[in-house]
């Protein structure tokens, strides 16, 4: 293929529905993105049949087999060390060279431990972490972590708050994001020892990071656009996020129940038309498929398991959008001059 061309390695096996929706997602993405190509692994009879559905893809794709796969139920600790499975394949192009990115929709914990281990991390990020865009009020904002970490300490949360702000400027296009820390409160001597930790940490390497810290966020002002980066440890994050897909969930399925209870209602709906359009359309989960595996030497996506083909198009073109802006190599960037480890150690941290 091209040096010039932008290469993604994808699972074809990967998620409920694969290949079939996998190959969907790849018709749609180069459309949509003409310098994009594919090395994609998988069962090469299966996919196949499914490719020969979109002759487009024939001059984009290159088909490679892989005799075995990663199932749901499969153990990280399982699959790991196994070289024949599509996943592990995909993601070892991205470690060869061969692709700038990996796009996979199957097992997260085994996507994130193989990516990992054949990646490796940023020298001076301690931990990866999972991040994904999604959206508030006033527009978009990107979360980490969201399940990687269960546990994390205040350097980890530091270089979360720095990945995070990369990823905001970058994806989001946002000259100067804000940066907060989610919190039980907004008062400083909220929280546990670690987030205030990080905060200090945050307050004392903004300047040197060209990071604008805003502080401690509280889960319910998320929506409400007060902060563009919200960084927590991976079991709060991943509570949050999904505490916030179940409100939005909950509310959309009250809205209908409550127009279908009252017949009266329908007489009005012709002119809540546009608005009604419009709040389905930012809150359409399909359009911010693809979370991110971030503090890694490549970048890793997960499409949601269940994804359909535009939505696994999307997690494709957030990917591409990425490798474009360099954002691996501008994380590296930001953090040659800056030892958050080192600030940690300095700094005098009264415990509470």
């Amino acid at each position: 293929m091209s040096d010039n061309l932008l290469v993604i390695s994808v699972d074809a096996m990967g998620g409920d529905h694969s290949p079939r929706i996998v190959v969907e997602g790849l018709a749609i993405a180069a459309k949509n993105n003409s310098d994009i190509r594919f090395l994609l692994f998988g069962d090469e009879e299966k996919v196949s049949a499914e490719l020969k559905r979109f002759p487009h893809l024939k001059n984009v794709c290159e088909l490679r087999h892989s005799p075995e796969m990663v199932h749901n139920e499969d153990k990280p600790s399982q699959v790991i060390r196994n070289k024949n499975t599509s996943m592990y394949q995909a993601i070892e192009a991205v470690k060869k060279g061969e692709a700038a990115a990996v796009v996979s929709a199957g097992n997260t914990g085994a996507l994130m431990a193989i990516s990992k281990m054949l990646l490796k991390t940023i020298q001076k990020i301690h931990r990866p972490a999972i991040v994904s865009i999604m959206p508030h009020r006033f527009g978009k904002y990107v979360m980490l972590d969201l399940g990687a970490n269960s546990e994390c300490s205040a350097v980890n949360l530091a270089e979360f708050a720095v990945m995070g702000n990369v990823l905001a400027r970058h994806a989001l296009n946002i000259e100067k994001p804000r940066v907060a820390l989610l919190n039980i409160g907004s008062e400083e001597m909220k929280g546990r020892d670690e987030i205030r930790h990080a905060s200090q940490m945050l307050k004392a390497a903004s300047e040197d990071l060209d990071l604008d810290f805003v502080g401690y966020i509280e889960p319910h002002d998320i929506p409400q656009g007060k902060a563009d980066v919200i960084v927590a440890d991976g079991f709060t994050g991943n509570v949050a996020l999904k505490s916030i897909e179940g409100t939005a969930k909950f509310a959309a399925s009250m809205f209908k129940d409550s127009i279908k209870r009252t017949p009266i209602s329908w007489l009005g709906l012709p002119f809540l038309y546009f608005t009604v359009r419009k709040i389905k359309k930012i809150l359409n989960p399909k359009l911010y498929n693809g979370a991110m595996f971030v503090g890694l030497n490549g970048l890793s996506v997960k499409s949601h398991g269940g994804a359909d083909g535009f939505s696994f198009s999307v997690a494709i073109s957030n990917a591409a959008l990425l490798v474009r802006q360099n954002f691996v190599p501008t994380i590296i960037k930001e953090l040659e001059d800056v030892d958050l480890e080192e600030i940690s150690q300095d700094m005098f941290y009264d415990v509470l």
